[in-house]
């Protein structure tokens, strides 16, 4: 028979009580360094989206260089080329031209997307620029359709594959929501056809139609809300603990001897 000293056996609620609090505490914790490793990775994002702008920025207002060539084709990359501010010579394929679907601050119409055939047998397709639903007829527009060699200045921009948003590029019948090269080339029948478009500046139209130059440069950049936000919530967490920590600590030191 064992023989328990009265007011030294624990009671079974208070047992299920420490390990109530054993298990809260933990888990507490681990929320707190979730919430804390958010914010820091906001942080970094914060930082690598402002050198993000900052480098675009500096490739928009560069003179322009040349646009890359079919060995340079491989290395072309978001980071590295996305709004080069680029140049090249060819010609417009105004037969071959595609209609894109545009929501512009001139109202919704069309970029008009025109293959550009180079002197070394390649093509870069050219977005020329925006057009309004009844200057979507190129014969309505006859005096902006350059004839000739020309020498086009954009900004390099990457393809955009699949179509806009829930809308899915239709290649069967023509009709297009996003500059997607590969699928605007295959229906065009065109070789050799760089992994690129350029959004042409407004210098090379002189009928007034398509308008160039209407590149939208904006970049969502909420990451110090977003890292003050979990910052704060790790904040009141903690200060919730302190706060029950220091409320059972003074329940206990007025908890009369019960032994």
């Amino acid at each position: 028979m064992v023989n328990v000293t009265p007011g030294t056996e624990e009671k079974p609620s208070r047992k299920r009580s420490k390990a109530m609090r054993i298990v809260l505490g933990a888990f507490t914790l681990f929320t707190f360094v979730v919430l804390m490793a958010l914010g820091i990775w906001q942080v970094q994002r914060l930082f690598w989206k402002l050198e993000l702008i900052e480098r675009t920025e500096t490739r928009v207002h560069a003179v322009a260089a040349p646009a890359p060539r079919p060995v340079d084709w491989p290395q072309i990359s978001r980071d590295a080329h996305e709004y080069l501010h680029v140049e090249l010579t060819g010609t417009f394929e105004h037969d071959e031209e595609a209609l894109v679907q545009a929501a512009t601050e001139r109202g919704s119409g069309f970029w008009v997307v025109t293959p550009l055939a180079r002197n070394d047998g390649t093509t870069v397709l050219i977005n020329r620029g925006f057009v309004p639903e009844e200057l979507r007829d190129p014969s309505a527009r006859m005096e902006g359709q350059v004839q000739g060699e020309v020498t086009i200045g954009g900004l390099l921009r990457l393809t955009e594959p699949g179509g806009g948003f829930l809308r899915e590029n239709d290649p069967q019948n023509d009709r297009w929501f996003s500059r997607d090269i590969a699928a605007i080339a295959s229906a065009r029948g065109l070789e050799h056809v760089a992994p690129y478009f350029v959004d042409a500046d407004a210098t090379v139209n002189p009928g007034g139609y398509p308008i160039g130059g209407m590149t939208v440069i904006a970049f969502r950049n909420h990451h110090l809300v977003y890292a003050i936000t979990w910052f704060s919530l790790a904040a009141m967490l903690a200060g919730a603990m302190i706060w029950v920590v220091r409320a059972e600590r003074r329940g206990n030191e007025l908890e009369p001897d019960q032994r």
